[in-house]
């Protein structure tokens, strides 16, 4: 299985993937993991990857064009090569909780993911809606938020590490039989109360709002993506009214999945 990571800071990842188990795993080429330096994507001397928030607000987001142009990078690579079973993850407290099943389940169904790593405020929404949109990705299907836990971390990249960590181990010749056939018991168990609870959208601590940043008008692919004109209007009670539907719709998404 092949693991790419979109990152700000991939030294962060020497240590935690040179040690140990996943050390070994990539020796053997069971896996590969790859983090990509989303400032190698940028086109300005400064290599600028953030700006400021349309609709006013605290911190920076991260501009979507440097993450397509990587992703695009990833895609024409995995072209050169073979067709493979992908999946788009964007890091994000917002997400769906990632939880034994999932790993479970990636580690049977993909033989590539790819995490996109949010820090910040987060990640321009154009990304999600670019990758997610038919043809917007060679890789197909939806780009998915996915979240670790019902609380905050400083970066996506901890999250990366977790479900790698969690859906490597899983995969064949990783760790030793014995030590799967001693958990056995327990995976079964973890799947079984997964199945059976729903996913609880009130975990969620921080529930948020899509955030855009500069350009106003992304052209991809030929087609443009522009940020929400209500953003643009200088209104700040309308832009808390938006900001406040995209929390309750993004509430109502969760109670129905």
């Amino acid at each position: 299985m092949r693991f790419h990571i979109l990152t700000l800071f991939p030294k962060i990842f020497d240590s935690y993937f040179n040690e140990s188990i996943l050390k070994r795993a990539q020796q053997k080429k069971l896996i590969t993991i790859k983090a990509h330096n989303i400032r190698d994507y940028t086109t300005d001397k400064h290599h600028t990857t953030d700006d400021t928030p349309y609709g006013g607000g605290a911190g920076m987001v991260m501009k979507a064009e440097p993450i397509l142009r990587a992703m695009r990078a990833i895609e024409r690579r995995t072209r050169n090569t073979e067709r493979r079973a992908a999946k788009i993850i964007l890091l994000s407290a917002k997400g769906k909780q990632f939880t034994q099943k999932t790993a479970y389940d990636w580690s049977r169904k993909y033989d590539e993911l790819i995490f996109i790593s949010g820090r910040y405020e987060g990640i321009d929404e154009r990304v999600k809606i670019i990758l997610s949109a038919r043809g917007g990705s060679a890789f197909g299907g939806k780009a998915n938020e996915i979240s670790i836990g019902p609380y905050v971390t400083t970066d996506g990249d901890v999250a990366a590490m977790v479900i790698i960590s969690a859906v490597a181990r899983l995969l064949p010749g990783v760790i030793r039989l014995e030590s799967l056939a001693e958990e056995s018991h327990w995976n079964s168990l973890l799947l079984r109360e997964a199945k059976a609870r729903s996913y609880k959208p009130e975990a969620i601590s921080h529930p948020e709002y899509p955030h855009f940043t500069r350009p106003e008008v992304i052209t991809w692919q030929g087609k443009k993506y522009r940020v929400p004109k209500v953003l643009l209007s200088g209104d700040h009670k309308k832009i808390r009214a938006w900001r406040e539907l995209q929390r309750k719709r993004f509430q109502n998404i969760l109670s129905l999945d």
